[in-house]
């Protein structure tokens, strides 16, 4: 196997924790409609909590990334 062809399937592989990241995200914002609706009083509250999810979910994808960039160009 070529040390190129390697690479292209590590990174592809390192990419598949995107996956993941985008039911995530889309997990955090339907439970923050969901919350919103019931009470919307409570959005102060809840909105915060929310981004704070989402950087966090938002970190490992761009972590998945590098990844897959440091085994494509070195």
């Amino acid at each position: 196997m070529d040390i190129g062809a390697a690479k292209m399937i590590g990174a592809g592989l390192a990419v598949v924790a995107l996956l993941g990241v985008g039911i995530g995200i889309g997990n955090i914002f339907a439970t923050l409609i969901s919350a919103i609706a019931r009470n919307p009083e409570a959005k102060k509250d809840v909105f915060g909590v929310a981004m704070l999810g989402f950087a966090l979910t938002e970190a490992v994808a761009l972590f998945a990334l590098l990844i897959s960039f440091l085994i494509l160009f070195n």
